[in-house]
């Protein structure tokens, strides 16, 4: 039963996909939503009591709009976005409970909080900040002496965007180039890259207790970016390197100021231990604190989040939290809200082209243990192979109570996605040429990574072959040596090659002769997509 709050708002910053849950859990609190976002098209405007057209960026329109509602606002919040600073902002001013506005500006320009760290001596990698006008005077003596790899990556972005790995010294200007137009500020961090397996946390922290409400493995790929192609929780690290990981967050937490409210670490386990990339004043986006979490767990995460906001006791949280032996020295009372079950959210991406169809999204729906197919773009979009995040195409989310099946569930469901592109697209054709830029060797990558051997072995017996004839199936190469790649092999939505082939005898059973080296040449390319490109090109 709702909990009775009368006519009394919560505002709500963004009205993304990731706000749903906030929505959602305010509804359930028996409260009215507030929601304000740019864009009045976003995807939740609908679900709101009440919208409003403002930038997220404008505090002080987001305060006026605020103290207007006067005593019959209860709480500020946001999660999954980069305005938890406009959120402190304006609760500040309504004397609402929310972080410290100082602490969240900390938590949202990664200069700040790089300062911050290294002052409190939290490990996190030395770096310096770059803006458009110190470019110039790099490219003239700093990258002599300059160590490789660097990041470089936005001060005030998510998402990834503008984030990348610089190899060498001739990929230095576009990537800070870009980073820096990716910058609200026009600013860049420059930092040195963190080696090692890389984690997301999410936690709430008030009265002086922090509790961890989610520990993922995050699985990042596709360099010179960073491509975060899923993640799974509970995490199946090392408890003891958990345990240390957990400390540098607590520690990075305090050294930021934050106090009330949520609190989000992308981590890593270096070979010099554990090391933050940054650390967030809200909620995770990216499905875990709304989606993953919650399945795992049983918890409602926003929901005790927004009763944090509210200046109610998390009674859920409070009842079901354990707390967690982590030794001397910490500046909060740790606690742990663990996971009795395994979720498992995946990606899937594209070739770059435009999408003809999607092919069998219904189908992944039904697969068993799945519980969320998340499709970003429809027919007639655009896309290209991701740089950051925020252009993959969609995410699976499947739940079990064993981790290899979770994560095999969601992978399967991927692989039975399809993008089918429009044929005659000058990106596909670059794309299946191997065209790349001169500051991005070796991405795209291939849809099939093979070695160099296992490479000529798939193409010298394509050339043996020589000849698809019209509407025979391409799955003719008996070859042992072929077939051992062809079954363990997959691409980057999760297919195997011989699955791929067998996909495109299914899907193409007329098709016209086909050249068995330039056929073979395009599926290790571009997949099922380059196969069914080749065909509709015909």
């Amino acid at each position: 039963m709702a909990e009775s709050a009368g006519e009394r708002y919560i505002l709500i910053l963004g009205a993304g996909l990731m706000q749903r849950p906030s929505i959602e859990a305010a509804r359930e609190l028996g409260y009215r939503t507030l929601v304000v976002d740019a864009n009045p098209a976003a995807v939740c405007v609908p679900f709101a009591d009440r919208f409003e057209q403002v930038d997220l960026k404008d505090r002080t329109g987001l305060a006026e709009l605020a103290l207007s509602v006067g005593d019959r606002l209860a709480a500020v919040f946001t999660a999954g976005t980069d305005f938890s600073a406009s959120v402190s902002y304006v609760a500040e001013k309504c004397g609402l409970r929310a972080h410290p506005f100082q602490a969240a500006l900390n938590a949202s320009d990664k200069t700040l909080m790089r300062g911050c760290f290294a002052k409190a001596g939290v490990p996190s990698p030395a770096f310096v900040k770059v803006g458009r006008g110190d470019i110039a005077q790099y490219l003239k003596q700093g990258l002599e002496t300059m160590s490789f790899p660097k990041v470089v990556k936005p001060v005030d972005n998510m998402g990834a965007r503008g984030c990348r790995l610089i190899r060498n010294a001739g990929e230095f200007l576009h990537s800070v180039e870009t980073a820096v137009s990716y910058s609200r500020t026009g600013t860049a961090i420059l930092e040195d890259f963190m080696d090692g397996p890389e984690f997301s946390i999410d936690a709430l922290l008030y009265d002086g207790t922090l509790t961890i409400t989610g520990f993922a493995d995050r699985h990042i790929f596709y360099k010179p970016y960073f491509i975060e192609m899923g993640h799974t929780m509970p995490t199946v690290f090392a408890e003891d390197k958990k345990k240390e990981l957990l400390a540098a967050f607590a520690k990075g937490i305090a050294s930021l100021g934050l106090t009330c409210g949520a609190a989000k670490a992308d981590i890593k386990y270096t070979s010099s231990g554990p090391m933050i990339g940054e650390i967030a004043a809200r909620l995770s986006g990216g499905y875990m604190s709304g989606w993953t979490y919650p399945y795992a767990s049983g918890v409602n995460l926003t929901k005790e989040a927004l009763r944090i906001a509210l200046g109610q006791r998390p009674a859920v949280l409070e009842e079901k939290r354990i707390p967690l032996d982590m030794g001397e020295g910490l500046p909060f009372a740790m606690y742990d809200l663990p996971c009795s079950r395994v979720s498992a959210e995946r990606a899937w991406i594209s070739i770059p082209g435009r999408i003809k169809e999607i092919v069998a999204l219904g189908r992944a729906e039904t697969e068993p243990y799945v519980r969320n197919v998340m499709p970003r773009l429809t027919a007639g979009e655009r896309v290209s192979f991701p740089r950051n995040n925020v252009e993959k195409c969609g995410n699976v989310i499947a739940l079990s109570d064993g981790y290899d099946l979770a994560v095999q569930a969601a992978e399967h469901a991927v692989s039975s996605i399809v993008l089918r592109l429009e044929a005659g697209n000058r990106e596909t054709d670059a794309f299946l040429a191997g065209t790349e830029q001169f500051c991005e060797q070796g991405f795209p990558p291939d849809a099939f990574l093979l070695s160099d051997e296992e490479r000529q072995t798939v193409l010298s017996c394509a050339e043996q072959l020589g000849k698809i004839e019209k509407d025979a199936p391409c799955t003719q190469i008996e070859d042992g040596r072929f077939l051992e790649i062809a079954e363990n092999k997959r691409d980057y939505n999760h297919r195997s090659l011989l699955s791929t082939l067998q996909l495109f005898d299914r899907l193409c059973p007329e098709h016209p002769a086909f050249d068995a080296l330039a056929f073979f040449t395009t599926v290790l390319r571009g997949g099922i997509q380059g196969l069914l490109y080749m065909r509709d090109s015909c």
